[in-house]
């Protein structure tokens, strides 16, 4: 069909798991796409760093992965829609988030250009990233680096913790995939 990207959703500001299952049924919705995978959720302290100050509110994290042939600035803008449409104030981009979207990865693709960076320049960083990654594809390398998104998560230390929950995201809108094959019609 087309090429694995990897997303990663997160939501620390008001009813999060709503916020969460909303992405992951949108992004089950995008055109010329399938949601192939989407990971546990996971609750795991915010993240500061020399660009963001994302708040006290812990958040909520995932990783979907979908097939699609859409091209990677159009699912860029494609995902700053979604997180308008559900409430994201990019004037206070850097701040508490209803809902955040990253391309973590597109592919073996490596891209940078001024607003669109593939893979994502942290994802080797951040736990409450890899946890869901590689609980989906631990053999998939990081196409600059060169290693496993596992090689990656075990040069990390323990903390901050990452804690996955239930319920799982897309549980309220039926938007996981299953692997059930629909009864052959008679």
């Amino acid at each position: 069909m087309g090429e694995t990207v990897y997303i990663g959703f997160g939501s620390n500001e008001g009813d999060r798991l709503d916020y969460c299952d909303r992405a992951v049924t949108l992004l089950g919705l995008l055109p010329h796409s399938q949601l192939i995978a989407v990971s546990s959720l996971y609750e795991t302290e915010p993240v500061a760093d020399e660009r963001t100050d994302p708040g006290s509110g812990l958040f909520l994290n995932g990783v979907v992965g979908v097939e699609t042939e859409i091209a990677p600035r159009s699912l860029l803008a494609i995902c700053l829609e979604v997180e308008r449409a559900l409430g994201r104030d990019r004037e206070e981009c850097q701040g508490p988030r209803t809902l955040d979207l990253d391309i973590l990865l597109y592919g073996s693709r490596i891209i940078h250009e001024d607003d669109l960076t593939v893979p994502h320049p942290r994802l080797h960083l951040r736990r409450f990233v890899l946890v869901p990654l590689v609980e989906l594809d631990p053999s998939c390398v990081h196409p600059e680096l060169g290693a496993t998104v596992k090689e990656l998560l075990d040069r990390l230390p323990p903390s901050p913790a990452v804690r996955r929950l239930d319920p799982q995201p897309g549980s309220r809108y039926g938007s996981r995939p299953t692997c059930n094959i629909p009864p052959a019609a008679t």
